[in-house]
């Protein structure tokens, strides 16, 4: 069974999902209309995002898989696009819309799979708005709790690409951010990447709005006697003076060290609760076992 999308990318029909992400930017890159001055260099470019589009989607690749280019009429995937146009003259996405959108001999995606390009097919004829919001990519992206709170630099990997994205500080689980020029590109022309940020859990720190709680470890002498702690912060180690009598859930408030609301420009505060940690009976000192027996109130 002749699969050609493979040799478009060139590569193996058994390459793995690595092996054509790597394919496709490597061919990517030489055959860009603004690197590649070939007049074949824009029909070629088109072919590699085409094959990519379907190979890099699980269910279009199995699909693919199934049939090979019978879905192109015995055709290879090139020799079929030059007979639906010529070079040039017409959009490949255009021309596999039939296929991918049920209308054509192939069958189709089921439910949401029917997107391709990054947008979904509909009946009649596209229009160059519609065109271009096609090569645009929703995805999600999962970040670091620090990195939601104090904000950053996160690396993500998207269409074949790795690069760096800029994560402002105070950023909330699902809310979305645009990446200009970072979508599909055709025809010398790139979409934009919108992410939906998902920020990942901390066992240590709760976010209340824009303030944070987190637990510390207080030895019983302290929460007696009273004594300063180091705790580490997410920005840096801070000393807080535990006074003596100290309770289990005490709360202490560490001002501006918590949440910047993006709106408002003002930052929260940090929250540090007590956890008060007993000694184990068997460690003490017998004689201390004793006195405390006899001296601590039994009752409340």
């Amino acid at each position: 069974m002749s699969k050609s999308l493979y040799k478009t990318l060139e590569i193996s029909d058994n390459a793995s999902e690595s092996e054509i992400k790597k394919a496709y930017r490597k061919l990517a890159r030489q055959y860009h209309p603004d690197v590649n001055k070939d007049p074949d260099a824009e029909e070629k470019f088109k072919e590699i995002n085409s094959a990519y589009e379907i190979l890099s989607d699980k269910e279009k690749k199995a699909q693919y898989d199934q049939v090979g280019d019978g879905m192109f009429g015995g055709q290879n995937f090139h020799d079929f696009s030059r007979s639906h146009g010529g070079a040039g003259a017409s959009d490949l996405d255009e021309i596999l819309r039939s296929m991918f959108s049920g209308g054509g001999g192939f069958g189709g995606f089921s439910g949401g799979a029917s997107n391709f390009g990054g947008g979904g097919f509909s009946g009649g004829g596209f229009s160059q708005q519609q065109q271009q919001r096609n090569l645009d990519i929703e995805t999600s992206v999962t970040i670091p709790f620090h990195v939601s709170i104090l904000g950053g630099s996160h690396s993500v990997s998207v269409n074949g690409e790795r690069f760096d994205i800029k994560i402002p500080a105070g950023v909330k689980s699902g809310e979305k951010m645009r990446v200009k020029g970072k979508g599909h590109a055709q025809g010398g022309v790139a979409g934009d990447l919108f992410l939906k940020i998902i920020v990942a859990s901390n066992p240590e720190y709760v976010r209340e709005d824009d303030n944070l709680v987190k637990s510390f470890d207080v030895p019983l002498y302290a929460a007696l006697f009273g004594e300063k702690i180091a705790i580490q912060t997410l920005e840096k180690e801070i000393k807080l003076k535990v006074p003596q009598n100290t309770k289990n859930g005490q709360r202490f408030r560490v001002k501006e060290m918590g949440v910047m609301n993006r709106k408002t420009k003002v930052r929260g505060d940090l929250y540090l609760k007590a956890n008060i940690v007993l000694p184990q009976v068997e460690d003490l000192d017998e004689e201390l076992v004793e006195m405390m027996k006899e001296k601590l109130p039994k009752e409340v």
